[in-house]
This record gives structure tokens, sequence and C-alpha cells, in this order.
């Protein structure tokens, strides 16, 4: 595939992450998830590294379930991983793949949290401050240094142990509350 073509083709699967967060953020949890699993199923668990990460990252705010929304985490953050050491081919240069770290970082936290995995979360929190020295001073960086923030303090509330019913960063919880992230999760835009 030529080049030209080649870059059409990661936008467009950029374009259908979106739409399936769009769709997710509309409240149609199901069909964003089914959306993100076709997808998944074209991309490939060996596909690009930069569209692994991201569409793992979205799929994990999908889940009803703690430990399935730790599994995609746990694989959006190998995926950044292996875009970062292939220096962000495919779709995402080096500085945006940093850049879905503190996210990354702060939904493992979230995670463990909501497990009642207090050492982890706090781990993976720690992990998030480190990461979010990356964040420009912008809309987006502001949004994830406060969830940051507002993580930390549900960890010290609960004592390390996390509430089962608190809501994952970036999906509103099940009380409708706002989402920490704002609309846009990731930095470069909302979907």
């Amino acid at each position: 595939m030529t080049a030209p073509r080649q870059e059409a083709a990661d936008d467009a699967v950029l374009t259908r992450i979106g739409q399936a967060v769009m769709l997710h953020q509309g409240g149609d949890r199901e069909e964003a998830r089914n959306r993100l699993v076709r997808l998944w199923q074209e991309i490939g668990a060996d596909g690009d590294p930069y569209h692994r990460c991201t569409l793992a990252h979205y799929m994990a705010d999908t889940q009803d379930d703690p430990a399935a929304a730790l599994m995609w985490d746990l694989i959006a953050l190998a995926a950044a991983d292996a875009a970062a050491a292939a220096g962000g081919a495919g779709g995402g240069s080096r500085e945006a793949v940093r850049g879905f770290y503190p996210a990354l970082h702060l939904d493992l936290a979230d995670d463990y949290l909501r497990l009642d995995r207090p050492e982890a979360a706090r781990d993976q929190l720690s992990r998030a401050r480190a990461a979010a020295g990356v964040l420009g001073a912008d809309p987006y960086g502001d949004r994830m240094r406060a969830a940051i923030t507002r993580l930390g303090a549900r960890l010290d509330a609960a004592g390390g142990a996390g509430p089962r019913d608190a809501g994952r960063p970036g999906t509103g919880g099940p009380d409708g509350g706002a989402d920490p992230y704002g609309d846009e999760h990731l930095p470069g835009g909302g979907g």
C-alpha cells in the first residue's frame, strides 16, 4: 500500500474508534463495545500498536466488570509500550504515545481501586503522577491532572479499599456523574 493510502487507512481506524467512543459517550455502551470488538478483530492482536493502544483504552471504558476493564487497560499499556519502542510508527508520534501514559496509569489505578487492590492502585497512581510531566498547560493536561488528584483523594478517603460501585475515570460512573477527563479522553482529540 502506498504511503498516502496507508495514512488514509490509519485515519479510518482512528475515525472508527472515535465513532464508537461517541456512541459510548452518548449512552450506548453495548453498541460501542460491539463495534470496538469487531474493529479489534480486524486490527488483530499483532496490529499497529498505536491503534491497539487506543482501541484497548476505550474498550476498557465499555466494560461492566472491573476485572475485564483491568484486562483491557493492561493490553492498552502493553500496546503503548510497543508503540513507544517502535518510535510511535503507524499513526502516532513518540510524543503522542508518551501523552497516553498518564491516562493509562490513571485508569489502571482506578481498576485496582475498584478491585480492592489498594497497593497496586497506589503504584499506578504514582506512575500516573510521574507520567503527567509530559502533559501540556492546556485543557487536556488540566483535566488529567485534576483527575489524578481526584483519584488520589478517593484512594485516601477509601483508606486504600476501593468502593465497588465507583465509576471509572472517563465513564461518568454508575451515578451519571461528570466525566473527569471532559470530552477528550486521550491527547489529540475526542476519539
